[in-house]
């Protein structure tokens, strides 16, 4: 396909927190946490700052150059955590103090999260809407998945709808057996992919 790929920096912030805002507005879990579209059009940006911000500070983030796709990386230590994740406070103190869905939806995923082994997460990805179904996301996977394989290195995300858990799948992920159901909302698919023998 030819895509451009680059490792995005702090300067990069508002154009990743761009293409996720128009990426994710319609998403089923997205409307869930902020159900009123007007409200969501408001405070949906400020809510996915925090996963931009995490990522710059302790992962990595790969934006295509003519910046319609990011994809949102981080490397997970095996073992359980020694603190308690902040995160999801943060998300509903910065965006939306008061919606308790929106620090809700972390903790419910957080509960899931494997740690067993050391994984690279797949955060989240997104495309600009005009750009969806072209193959954009998968070739902004592609490296990443390359070299997990050759490190022998897993790879742990949720998807968050039906159509994601899809593409998901074709790319070696598989579900984990047990959905996150948000209360009286839509149920995301924790997946796992095994690194391929290269």
């Amino acid at each position: 396909m030819g895509v451009r790929i680059r490792q995005a920096d702090g300067r990069d912030r508002d154009q990743v927190v761009g293409i996720l805002e128009e990426a994710f507005h319609d998403d089923p879990v997205s409307s869930w946490v902020f159900p009123a579209e007007d409200h969501r059009r408001a405070v949906h940006g400020k809510f996915l700052g925090v996963f931009v911000d995490v990522t710059l500070d302790e992962g990595r983030i790969d934006l295509l150059e003519d910046g319609t796709a990011a994809a949102l990386w981080l490397s997970v230590p095996a073992g359980a955590p020694e603190e308690e994740d902040d995160t999801p406070a943060l998300m509903r103190e910065t965006a939306d103090p008061d919606n308790e869905r929106a620090e809700l939806v972390g903790r419910l995923t957080g509960a899931v999260h494997p740690h067993d082994r050391a994984h690279a997460y797949l955060l989240m990805i997104g495309v600009r809407p005009e750009r969806q179904g072209e193959g954009l996301g998968v070739e902004l996977m592609r490296g990443v998945l390359e070299r997990c394989d050759r490190e022998g290195t897993p790879v742990y995300l949720e998807a968050s709808s039906e159509r994601s858990r899809g593409l998901y799948e074709r790319l070696g992920f598989t579900f984990m057996g047990r959905t996150v159901d948000l209360p009286e909302g839509p149920a995301m698919w924790p997946m796992w992919r095994e690194p391929k023998a290269c």
